[in-house]
């Protein structure tokens, strides 16, 4: 029996003059209810697909054909959180909080800051040790967020002797790893 079925009999029920079970008004009821299942499971999709905040999938690839940018990410929870700081990116999203929380809600493993000159930010990458492997579509990306007027400088992290010395006790330790100059460079410290 269906939910809404169940539901018309239940209203029915009071007023003691239909027989509702095994009957043409019970297969009424039935038929009636099921089509009226069959609607509220379409309105239910609806009403999820229609907000960033609960959408799965149809209502994410409806809002992604009307943006310029797509999230640089799969996993549904920062698709969504990408899609609404996309969609928050208007004329007062210039301030140096809205911008970083823009970059964060697209994905972006990217803080930019003030670097005292006007009309001068720079924009590193924290928990990143080098050159990001995706560095160009993370550039397409922050570049269209940030304001076409200023002027980004990217800054990359890489090991300091400071770090080396807290993962290694003597050079000897070092050389018995037998890194490269590059892949001493990105080292980070545990």
């Amino acid at each position: 029996m269906s939910g809404y079925g169940e539901y018309l009999r239940q209203l029915l029920r009071p007023l003691r003059i239909y027989e509702l079970e095994g009957t043409a008004n019970g297969g009424e009821l039935d038929a009636q209810g099921a089509a009226l299942d069959e609607a509220a499971d379409v309105l239910e999709e609806i009403q999820r697909e229609m907000l960033v905040s609960t959408a799965q999938d149809r209502g994410l690839e409806a809002i992604e054909v009307l943006l310029a940018r797509k999230p640089v990410t799969d996993q549904l929870e920062m698709r969504r959180a990408a899609l609404a700081a996309l969609l928050r990116i208007g004329g007062d999203s210039f301030t140096l909080a809205a911008i970083n929380d823009n970059l964060k809600g697209c994905g972006v493993n990217a803080v930019a800051s003030e670097t005292g000159l006007p009309g001068r930010v720079e924009v590193s990458f924290p928990d990143v040790a080098g050159i990001p492997s995706n560095l160009e579509e993370l550039r397409a990306i922050i570049e269209s967020i940030l304001p076409a007027h200023v002027e980004i400088t990217y800054v990359y992290q890489y090991a300091t002797w400071a770090i080396l010395e807290q993962l290694f006790d003597t050079w000897d330790d070092i050389e018995q790893v037998h890194p490269t100059w590059k892949e001493m460079e990105v080292m980070e410290a545990g």
